[in-house]
């Protein structure tokens, strides 16, 4: 995103109001709807979801860390939570800045489920 745009965030003043508190509501929303918007994920009970957005000079970093009981893994509903964070970001900045790219969704870290652990590699 322009440099406009990050001031405007840095300073929570965007014409819809505080795009990153309201990413971070989004993205806890979508992580707990994960199954009606992903055919054949089913539904899980989630015990934890936190969803952090971060600015840095090329523009806005978002985590989620999502955790459940159940013996599966969650990372559909991490990485639902971090697309619909994303896209809550560019929908609230978009009257700023159109051209706001969305790029780099990826697993970082799970622990649990069937398929076990998993920690992205440097360079990956």
């Amino acid at each position: 995103m322009n440099t406009e745009t990050l001031e405007a965030l840095r300073q929570r003043r965007t014409p819809k109001g505080d795009p990153l508190e309201t990413a971070r509501l989004a993205g806890i929303m979508a992580a707990k709807k994960t199954a009606e918007l992903i055919p054949l994920c089913h539904p899980l009970p989630l015990s934890h979801i936190d969803v952090r957005a971060k600015i840095d000079e090329r523009g806005i970093a978002l985590t989620a860390e999502v955790s459940t009981n159940a013996q599966t893994g969650v990372e559909m509903e991490a990485l639902t939570a971090v697309s619909v964070a994303a896209l809550t970001i560019y929908d609230m900045c978009k009257a700023l800045d159109k051209a706001i790219t969305i790029t780099d969704i990826v697993l970082e870290r799970k622990t649990g489920g069937k398929s076990g652990d998993y920690q992205r590699s440097a360079g990956s």
